[in-house]
Parts: C-alpha cells; sequence; structure tokens
C-alpha cells in the first residue's frame, strides 16, 4: 500500500472521509476542509471538521496511514411510514 500524501489529500478534500491513523485509531466521518503547511517545522497538517459539528482540527499528514471515501447516502434515509 502506497503512504497517504499531498496529492491523495486533495483529492479528498471537501469529501467525508473515516481517517485511519497509524497508531490504530480512527476517527469517524470527517470532512477534508483544507491542507495547510507550516512553515517553520516544514509539517504539512490536514484541517477536518466533524460531520454537523463545527469544531475543525487540524491532524499531521505524517500520522494518517489511509483515509475511507463514506457515501453519505447511505446514512441518510428518510422517515416516510
Amino acid at each position: 500500500m502506497e503512504r497517504f500524501n499531498v496529492n491523495m489529500a486533495k483529492s479528498l478534500l471537501g469529501k467525508n472521509v473515516n481517517l485511519h491513523l497509524k497508531d490504530g485509531s480512527v476517527i469517524i466521518n470527517v470532512q477534508f476542509s483544507g491542507l495547510q503547511k507550516d512553515e517553520f517545522s516544514r509539517e504539512t497538517f490536514i484541517k477536518c471538521v466533524a460531520y454537523r459539528r463545527g469544531n475543525e482540527f487540524k491532524i499531521p499528514l505524517r500520522s494518517i496511514a489511509w483515509a475511507e471515501q463514506l457515501n453519505l447516502n447511505l446514512f441518510l434515509t428518510s422517515d416516510k411510514n
């Protein structure tokens, strides 16, 4: 499997994903909102927003193992009875 890199992150901007981190944890249903590069440490961060929340947080790119794109149509159901 390839490393998760900037090009993969750019292709997922604005989409909802499950983030699988290198330490084995998973952050579920977040939306990539942007990329940020720190000039001093030369580290790249991904800005994420949790689904249906306004909280934005940053995750270092090097700590992400892979991202699984979600289809929200599977989650959204109508309440027609």
